[in-house]
């Protein structure tokens, strides 16, 4: 028996240890690579450093449906620009009933490392113009449905391919036919700047325009996938102006990270600390209970990405580690009181964890209910803290009750029967019926 207990344990031991290695060190199969674990999780802007902005849309006559239409189809717009311009980190959100939030954060793939480079290129919306040589708005953005870059096949010059609904394509067919016979440009302009001068080579009425650098002067590919991104923002179905923004620059994220990581990584030493002195080899079992529970809730947040972690989730994490102590506390507690009352190690062990089941799903519970409400109804970083909360509760009631369990029944197999390795205060020999000596 004695040996089965060992050879279990060592395998534990090893896999456990295998799969954190590998995790943290990341490994690779052929071709493929797997990243570190820590380098996968997706880091607010809080941490990285990036931009922040809140952008307000004007309601104008639209009644309530069409205007919350107009609403989720303005998100699309700007998180296909961003996605176009590679911030496929950012995040744009509905805030309230008429506001829309922008979240970019800056990392070392980021195109442009500058806030405030980037702020602006956010908040380049606005109305999109075409004009022909008399300078008259003859159709605006709200007909265009889309532009997008286009490498022709001669020459691979990047192009702007232009596409126009119905009405909008009428219009232009109509405006490039008069500007071909008369040998007119039209003009592009977005918030009354002009963008682009083009020549019609040949009137387009089919709903398909392409716009071309020229032949002395083609476009780079950055150059044209500018104008596209430009061109489609202008198509924006709201007018939304800026009332927020605020920059952090990647060296403050990450000085806020290091700090924060500081911080939490010195409150675990000292609550390991606590529980080795305190409750010494229950202690032992419950550290290396929180350690898993830490590898869990890093393995979660790599493997969710929907989740950013920012500071506030960072402290939903250390707070879930309170819970995870809180639980052990209650359980180690309870398992002393029953040792005192003459019962064995094992059966102490069960009737303590038996009799504190309750109260930890009880405590735990009522938490999660108060995290679900603040991940679904907060708004940005305070999200965070409700989903990191959630699962770190999830995941300290699964460590406390089945990974804390299971390590003290492995070490009484081993016939660990030292009352002082289990308390600090052996039980005492009960004093005799009411009234004797």
């Amino acid at each position: 028996m004695k040996t089965r207990n060992i050879l279990t344990l060592v395998i534990t031991i090893l896999l456990i240890g295998a799969v954190a290695y590998f995790g943290m060190t990341g490994f690779g199969i052929g071709i493929y690579r797997v990243d570190p674990l820590y380098k996968q999780v997706n880091l607010g802007l809080d941490l990285t450093g990036g931009v922040y902005a809140v952008y307000e849309a004007d309601q104008e006559d639209f009644d309530t449906v069409e205007y919350n239409a107009k609403i989720a189809t303005t998100i699309s717009v700007l998180r296909n620009r961003l996605d176009e311009k590679g911030y496929t980190e950012a995040t744009v959100v509905q805030q309230g009933a008429d506001r829309i939030r922008v979240e970019v954060p800056i990392n070392e793939t980021s195109e442009t490392q500058d806030p405030s480079e980037i702020l602006a290129f956010i908040s380049e919306t606005g109305l999109l113009e075409f004009l022909n040589a008399d300078g008259e708005t003859i159709l605006t953005g709200a007909k265009v449905e889309q532009a997008a870059v286009y490498v022709t096949g001669d020459d691979d010059e990047p192009v702007v391919k232009v596409t126009f609904n119905s009405e909008g394509a009428a219009l232009f067919g109509e405006m490039t036919t008069t500007a071909y016979e008369n040998g007119e440009t039209i003009s592009i302009k977005l918030d009354g700047e002009t963008i682009t001068t083009a020549n019609v080579k040949t009137p387009i009425t089919t709903g398909e325009g392409y716009i071309s650098g020229g032949d002395n002067d083609p476009f780079t590919l950055e150059e044209a996938s500018d104008l596209a991104i430009q061109i489609e923002s202008g198509a924006l179905p709201l007018v939304i102006n800026e009332i927020e923004n605020r920059s952090i620059s990647a060296s403050l994220g990450e000085e806020a990270l290091s700090k924060s990581l500081f911080a939490g990584l010195t409150g675990i030493g000292l609550l390991f600390l606590f529980m080795l002195v305190y409750y010494r080899l229950p202690g032992v079992v419950a550290c290396i209970a929180l350690s898993i529970y830490m590898f869990i809730m890093l393995l979660l947040l790599a493997a969710i990405p929907a989740i950013q972690l920012t500071l506030p989730g960072i402290a939903g994490i250390i707070l879930g580690i309170g819970m995870a102590v809180d639980s052990n506390v209650i359980i180690f507690e309870r398992f002393k009181e029953e040792l005192r009352s003459g019962k064995t190690l094992r059966a102490s062990l069960n009737a303590g964890f038996s009799k504190a089941m309750r109260t930890i799903i009880d405590s735990n519970i009522t938490t999660v209910m108060a995290a679900i409400v603040i991940a679904f109804f907060g708004v940005g970083t305070v999200k965070s803290f409700g989903y990191t909360l959630v699962i770190s509760i999830v995941t300290s009631m699964f460590t406390a009750i089945v990974v804390t369990k299971s390590l003290l029944k492995v070490v009484m197999n081993f016939n660990v029967k030292n009352i002082k390795l289990y308390t600090v205060k052996p039980p005492t020999a009960e004093l005799a019926a009411k009234g004797g000596h």
